[in-house]
């Protein structure tokens, strides 16, 4: 029998959650493994411009791995899949347009597309495609993955109530208190077994309001770009519900640098590829000099305008 009585836990939510008709498991680096495992991939050609976690889970994974340079598009550059191998697309920023992917498929065959930077998206038919919750939502872990694979034995279901500190933290304080946690909580996931979602980060995906969610990113990526689109040296769309607006400048290291000391925290996306590009190539000079700049759900237009205007302030002092 079931407890009855005693104090009230959260509150059960009930909303339909985006891609809730895909496998629903506990964090997006599991996602890709288990596509590994369910579609038996031995090999896989994987972005320069990509987090090494990526690579991480496939050399776990016994994944045999190699490197591709990406287009000014964002797109695979001259690309040959070896037999039986497997092409790991990185959706950056949500630039890469489902008619694009559709081509890649009827191309390559074997295509994964990561969409942790393109929540809002929807999957190409047929094509394998992982999103992220946490990247998007004040949740700490969750991940989907569409696909018609599916893993021969059933998975544990993850428990994310010991892991809500940094939230539950940064919604009463100030982010920075709680940096380490929000970190130790990403290193969490660096060993932990493919599981399915827990019933918390389900319970709170169904209590969002989706729709305004992707409403006020579209508006405050669509201001940033009225104002940055001469700046910026990237081509931009307005993805649905957008991740972060990209805006590519000389620079980037010490704007960084300037805006921190504004509490304003820009990203770097992603370190760990200072360690395998040459300073030449295109992903180091996106890794060290584009700046993600925030226009989720928490800011709204004045926001943007104080954002434009620190980064403007921050340009000149740096000029």
């Amino acid at each position: 029998m079931r407890e009855l009585g005693g104090y009230i836990e959260f509150e059960h939510y009930h909303g339909a959650m985006l891609h809730e008709e895909g496998v629903a498991l506990n964090c997006g680096r599991n996602g890709l493994a288990y596509l590994i495992e369910a579609k038996g991939i031995r090999r896989m050609a994987l972005p320069y411009f990509n987090c090494d976690t990526v690579a991480a889970v496939c050399r776990r994974m016994g994944v045999t791995i190699r490197y591709y340079h990406s287009g000014a598009d964002f797109l695979p550059e001259d690309v040959v899949l070896e037999p039986g191998e497997w092409l790991y697309l990185v959706n950056y920023y949500g630039q890469i347009g489902n008619q694009q992917i559709a081509r890649l498929q009827a191309h390559y065959g074997r295509l994964i597309v990561d969409n942790a930077q393109a929540y809002f998206a929807e999957s190409v038919d047929g094509v394998p495609t992982i999103y992220t919750c946490r990247k998007f939502f004040g949740v700490a872990d969750g991940a989907f993955v569409m696909t018609d694979a599916r893993l021969g034995h059933e998975l544990p279901r993850d428990e994310s109530y010991q892991r809500m500190g940094f939230l539950l933290g940064r919604f009463e304080r100030t982010a920075s208190e709680f940096y380490k946690d929000y970190v130790a909580n990403n290193t969490f996931f660096d060993n932990e077994p493919v599981k399915r979602m827990s019933k918390l980060t389900t319970n709170l995906l169904r209590g969002l309001d989706y729709d305004a969610i992707r409403r006020r990113r579209e508006e405050n990526f669509a201001y940033l770009g009225q104002r940055f689109h001469k700046q910026n040296e990237l081509s931009l769309v307005c993805s649905p519900g957008p991740f972060m607006y990209p805006l590519l400048l000389r620079g980037g290291r010490e704007l960084r640098k300037q805006l921190q000391a504004q509490k304003i925290y820009i990203p770097t996306l992603w370190p760990d590829v200072f360690d395998i590009c040459q300073p030449e190539d295109r992903e180091y000079d996106w890794a060290a000099n584009i700046l993600p700049l925030p226009v989720d759900q928490r800011y709204d237009v004045e926001d943007m305008k104080g954002l434009m205007d620190a980064v403007e302030e921050a340009m000149e002092l740096i000029s």
